[in-house]
C-alpha cells in the first residue's frame, strides 16, 4: 500500500493539458470545450489542448486506441513543463490501457490530475498504486465548458474554488453546499476520501488494479451513478458489502443521483436513500447524501486519499488537509507568476485510518 502522493502546487501561468484519457469529442461540443479551455485560462493557466483530439481519428467509443491514450498520457505525465492535466470527458475506455502507464512518472514528479465518470477509475488505479492523491472534479467540456455556467455567479464561485485547491498548500476546509444535502443516517467522522462512479470503482475491484483493501480502512467512501437502473445500483453496493468495503469505511457520501430507472419494479419504487440503507443495514455510519457530485453537475471537487469530515447530521462536508504540496525549488516553471515559498521536499503522508468517533 503506497504512502499518500500529494501532486505539486500549481501557480500562475503554469501549463495546465488538456487530455483524451476516455471518450471522443462531439463535433457538436467543440464549443463546450472551447469554453473550457477559457474557463482555465480564465484561472490563471496556459493550456495545451490534447493531441489525440486533434488528430482526430476516435476508435469505438474512444478518442483513440489504448496505445494512442496511454502514450498521450504518458507523455504529459514525463514533460516538464505539464504542471497539471485535467480529461475533456468521460466515457467507456480507461480499462483499456491501465496495464500501459507510466507509473514511475507520476512517482518522480506528481501532478494534479483532474476527471470524474470514467476517469474516475482512472484516478482510483493511479491512487492505488502509486498513492497519487487524484481529484475527482469536473472536466474540460461538460464541467468547465458547460455545468460552471447555468447558474449566474457559481462560474465564479467554482473558480475561486478550484484555484484555491490546486494554488495553495493549504485545507480547503467546509465546501460550499449547492443544492440540498440530506442526511440520510445522522453522525459525524473523519478519514481519507476514497470514491467514483459506483460500477468504474466495482468494475476495478475486478482487476490487478483493484484497491487494496486497507485503503479502505476508516475512509470516507463517496459515489455517484448516472444512467443505471436502481436494482444494478443495489447489486454494486451488495458487491462492497460481500467484499468488506462496507465493514471498513467510516462514512458514505452519495452524490445527485442521474437518471436512474426502476424497470421491471412491479412492487413499490425506492428512492436512492432507501436502496443505500437497504445495503447498509445496520451499519452505523453516517451517510450524507445528495451531495454535489456526480453527472448532474456541477461537481465539487474531492481529492482521493485528503482526510475530510463528515457530519451528516450538520450535512457538512469538510476538507481538512491540502490537497497539493509545495513545489520543490528548483523545478522547471512555464509562467510569469510569482515564484511558490521554498519547498522542504515533496511530502509523502502514510494513509492514516480513522474511527468514526
Amino acid at each position: 500500500m503506497p504512502p499518500l502522493l500529494r501532486p505539486r502546487a500549481l501557480s500562475p501561468g503554469d501549463v495546465v493539458a488538456v487530455a483524451a484519457p476516455s471518450g471522443p469529442l462531439d463535433g457538436a461540443d467543440a464549443p463546450l470545450l472551447a469554453r473550457g479551455i477559457g474557463t482555465l485560462r480564465q484561472l490563471g493557466f496556459e493550456v495545451r489542448d490534447s493531441a489525440v483530439l486533434a488528430a482526430g481519428r476516435p476508435r469505438w467509443w474512444a478518442a483513440g486506441s489504448p496505445a494512442a491514450q496511454a502514450e498521450e498520457l504518458n507523455a504529459l505525465l514525463r514533460d516538464p513543463q505539464v504542471r497539471g492535466v485535467i480529461a475533456h470527458t468521460g466515457g467507456q475506455a480507461t480499462l483499456g490501457y491501465l496495464d500501459l502507464l507510466d507509473l514511475d512518472a507520476i512517482r518522480a514528479d506528481p501532478k494534479p490530475l483532474l476527471g470524474c465518470s470514467d476517469v474516475s477509475l482512472l484516478l482510483l488505479a493511479l491512487y492505488g498504486r502509486t498513492g497519487l492523491a487524484g481529484i475527482h472534479a469536473d472536466m474540460a467540456t461538460y464541467g468547465l465548458g458547460s455545468s460552471w455556467h447555468t447558474v449566474p455567479g457559481r462560474n465564479e464561485e467554482l473558480a475561486a474554488l478550484h484555484r484555491r485547491l490546486l494554488t495553495v498548500p493549504e485545507p480547503l476546509g467546509a465546501l460550499p453546499a449547492m443544492s440540498g444535502w440530506e442526511c440520510w443516517r445522522a453522525g459525524r467522522a473523519e478519514g481519507p476520501l476514497v470514491g467514483g462512479l459506483l460500477d468504474r470503482l466495482t468494475s476495478l475491484q475486478a482487476t490487478p488494479y483493484a484497491l487494496p483493501a486497507e485503503l479502505f480502512d476508516g475512509a470516507v467512501l463517496f459515489w455517484e451513478e448516472v444512467e443505471r437502473p436502481l436494482s444494478a445500483v443495489w447489486s454494486d453496493l451488495h458487491v462492497l458489502r460481500l467484499s468488506g468495503v462496507l465493514d471498513r469505511i467510516a462514512a458514505m457520501v452519495v452524490g445527485v443521483p442521474h437518471r436512474l430507472t426502476a424497470p421491471g419494479c412491479e412492487h413499490g419504487t425506492p428512492e436512492l436513500r432507501e436502496v443505500v440503507l437497504d445495503v447498509l443495514g445496520g451499519r452505523d455510519l453516517p451517510v450524507l447524501g445528495q451531495v454535489d457530485i456526480g453527472h448532474a453537475g456541477p461537481n465539487l471537487p474531492l481529492p482521493l486519499g485528503i482526510r475530510a469530515e463528515v457530519d451528516a447530521t450538520a450535512r457538512t462536508l469538510t476538507l481538512l488537509e491540502a490537497a497539493v504540496t509545495v513545489r520543490p525549488s528548483g523545478t522547471l516553471r512555464t509562467g510569469n507568476g510569482p515564484r511558490p515559498p521554498r519547498a522542504h521536499g515533496t511530502e509523502s503522508v502514510p494513509h492514516r485510518p480513522q474511527s468514526d468517533s
